[in-house]
């Protein structure tokens, strides 16, 4: 019987060391980028919050504000949005950071379907957000601040309103995401395209149920949501159809 050879289990030990290096200098890249911008953008924090703010403070009634109820929100709300908007910004040097320690390890194959679907993803979630900002939220706001009853006056928080928007901009982002998760699933063999297309049915009405979940309160923006998931669920089979075209 042949012994163990002692060689080999020093290869192994230094191989799987030099990958915890490599991660820690891609997570060190990626994290001191996020705080370089942080650090530029302190200066600008409330120039920032006064911007994401703009879609409400615009259909507020008259004399409304918004409205700070507790003794440091002035000062924390606006940084929260700075180190936010920083984490936006480098996105796309977090995920190259994140590429470049997962590629070496991938199939030529592999590389060749996950960079453009990496680059679609990050594509989409930015455009959802921007859907939200400049399209959902002032008919959102327009909404609530049509319904608000008589004698009451809105007035938010500066915080409840951040906490608000960071999670729409978060949920539009990932439900403009439907065509990359529709590639996914091809590519890995749960469906081709006969499936997606006898699927649409149902897709419609997913897309209706978390477009309701999601959304505030009204009619419009859920509408606003559900058409263009629907619309990216096609996008999403034409790019299936256009992979398996492509294949040998």
């Amino acid at each position: 019987m042949a012994s163990p050879d002692p060689d080999a289990g020093i290869d192994l030990e230094q191989g799987l060391f030099s990958h915890l290096l490599e991660l820690r200098s891609r997570l060190l890249k990626a994290t001191l980028s996020v705080f370089v911008v942080l650090v530029a953008l302190v200066p600008f924090a409330n120039r920032l919050y006064a911007e994401l703010a703009a879609p409400l403070v615009a259909r507020l009634p008259k004399g409304a504000h918004l409205i700070a109820t507790e003794v440091a929100s002035p000062f924390i709300t606006p940084l929260k949005l700075a180190a936010y908007t920083a984490l936006f910004i480098c996105m796309p040097v977090i995920l190259y950071q994140l590429w470049a320690f997962v590629s070496p390890g991938l199939y030529k194959k592999e590389k060749r379907l996950a960079r453009p679907l990496l680059i679609a993803a990050m594509v989409l979630f930015y455009l959802g957000c921007a859907f939200a900002y400049f399209l959902v939220l002032p008919a959102a706001f327009r909404f609530l601040t049509a319904v608000t009853p008589e004698g009451v006056e809105m007035m938010t928080d500066i915080t409840h309103y951040l906490d608000f928007v960071m999670l729409m901009f978060f949920a539009f982002g990932l439900c403009f995401e439907v065509p990359v998760a529709v590639v996914v699933l091809a590519a890995v063999g749960v469906v081709d395209v006969a499936k997606l297309r006898s699927a649409r049915r149902y897709a419609i009405v997913g897309a209706f149920a978390v477009a309701a979940l999601i959304t505030p309160p009204d009619i419009t923006s859920m509408i606003m949501l559900a058409i263009p998931m629907c619309l990216l669920y096609e996008l999403g089979i034409l790019a299936v159809r256009w992979l398996r075209a492509g294949q040998p």
